[in-house]
């Protein structure tokens, strides 16, 4: 009996039941990654869009020809007072991050890029808006991953080294990637915890996959708790370190300006920065780093 077809072009087995082995730096047990998301400013809004933006602080979309003031409030919390937190507990623990920046998120406030440049932090290019890429055509898509990477290399000095759409690509946008040609990475998946190569119109392209598990995003989406974030983060810390004797994996936790931003939560980030701290065996890396280590231990295939 033929199995039912379930999309095209998957691949179920990745890495198989023996991961490859790499050796982060200091022979970390663990390869950990957090990742800023910057949207704030580039987001949907009335009238200009159509259309409000829906994921802030309550799932309540106002719906047009009304403008949702009141989502908008949020974003502004994250752009004014939030990343800046973030930001400087970054810099009290000495710790990189990677920002999964918007555009015009950073043209909207320059204060943030000089922070990016001063303190070293590495950029994953997240759109020019934070838009749904996978609504355009290919030639539209192909225009907005262009302007995206002129502005960032204006406003931050340098060019994103990776890729990573809102919620998810197009059908089209790894083969943009590739043949744009200054991408490092993408990490439009979420399906490993470790690296890999695919191919893309017979060339070689890495994929640092993300995560919607170890994700600030359950605050608003799933009513998660402060404590709750804390709790799952260190759980998937001390699991995936524990692997280590059998092969070293990564994790990437993700973060919001206008969600971990706020001070309460900004706490469950400081308590799991203590414990990483603590614990020693934890390389905290910027994403084009843990891509350029996977790249060198196991470069491409022939």
């Amino acid at each position: 009996m033929t199995a039912p077809a379930c999309g095209d072009g998957r691949d179920l087995i990745g890495h198989g039941a023996v991961p490859p082995e790499v050796v982060w730096p200091g022979g970390a047990a663990l390869a950990l990654n957090i990742a800023l998301n910057y949207e704030e400013g580039s987001e949907r809004t009335m009238p200009g869009d159509g259309v409000n933006e829906s994921l802030g602080e309550i799932g309540r979309p106002v719906a047009a020809p009304a403008r949702d003031l009141a989502t908008e409030s949020v974003y502004e919390y994250g752009s004014r007072a939030g990343v800046f937190r973030i930001l400087r507990m970054m810099d009290e623990y000495a710790m990189p991050l990677t920002l999964f920046a918007a555009a015009v998120a950073l043209e909207r406030n320059p204060e943030v890029c000089a922070w990016i440049r001063r303190a070293g932090h590495d950029v994953c290019g997240h759109g020019h808006r934070w838009s749904e890429d996978w609504t355009v055509d290919r030639e539209e898509e192909a225009a907005r991953i262009t302007a995206a990477v002129d502005s960032i290399t204006r406003t931050c000095g340098r060019r994103p080294a990776g890729w990573y759409n809102r919620w998810m690509p197009s059908e089209h946008t790894r083969e943009l990637l590739v043949a744009e040609g200054g991408f490092a990475y993408d990490s439009n998946a979420y399906n490993d915890d470790l690296p890999y190569w695919t191919r893309v119109a017979g060339r070689s392209h890495l994929v640092v996959p993300y995560t919607l598990t170890y994700n600030d995003s359950r605050y608003a989406a799933h009513g998660l708790t402060p404590a709750g974030f804390v709790d799952t983060c260190v759980r998937g810390i001390d699991e995936l370190a524990r692997e280590a004797g059998h092969r070293p994996k990564m994790m990437t936790i993700g973060l919001h300006a206008r969600f971990t931003g706020q001070a309460a939560r900004a706490s469950a980030l400081r308590e799991i920065l203590d414990h990483v701290a603590a614990r020693g065996d934890v390389w905290v890396a910027r994403r084009e780093d843990i891509a350029a280590t996977w790249k060198a231990q196991h470069p491409p295939p022939s």
